[in-house]
């Protein structure tokens, strides 16, 4: 087993929703294990109200939450990747920027809770589901065994925690 602490960064477009939620999650709960970043290919410049209204009431700390490029992850000085998760369909479309460190990725879509209409009980439920989801899908990654699978078995187990429901 190892001591080292594996930079995880996971994208989406507007870097202002689900990635911002499952760099929360992460960082709860892989502390120790996992530093996790969040980034956007064309950040809205403010983390969305209901996102920080969920992270608030599930008591996760906001204070240093932002909205992102992704660029700042590809430039000199930037910490070594060691994954890269796409959590909407827009993001992993895209060309990503050369990443330092080589990480694997893997794509994690997530429906964009912003989207949902409705009551204001209606779009807490879509906050609530995507984070559920993210909840889930970063609990089963932080209990592989990183560093006893070759990098072939990991990326199958990466793929397949972004098909589980």
């Amino acid at each position: 087993m190892t001591d080292r602490v594996f930079n995880v960064l996971f994208l989406c477009t507007h870097n202002s929703c689900r990635s911002v939620i499952a760099e929360s999650i992460m960082n709860s709960l892989g502390q120790g294990k996992f530093n996790a970043f969040s980034a956007g290919s064309h950040p809205s410049g403010a983390i969305n109200a209901g996102a920080l209204t969920l992270l608030e009431r599930l008591n996760y700390p906001v204070a240093n939450l932002r909205s992102k490029s992704w660029d700042e992850f590809a430039a000199a000085g930037a910490p070594p990747l060691d994954f890269v998760f796409t959590v909407c369909d827009d993001a992993a479309n895209e060309v990503c920027p050369f990443w330092p460190g080589q990480p694997m990725t893997a794509h994690w879509g997530v429906a964009d809770p912003s989207k949902v209409e409705g009551s204001d009980a209606v779009k807490a439920q879509a906050f609530a589901d995507t984070h559920r989801m993210l909840h889930q899908r970063i609990s089963i990654f932080i209990n592989l065994p990183l560093t006893s699978l070759d990098k072939l078995a990991l990326q199958k187990r990466l793929d397949d925690i972004g098909r589980s429901v």
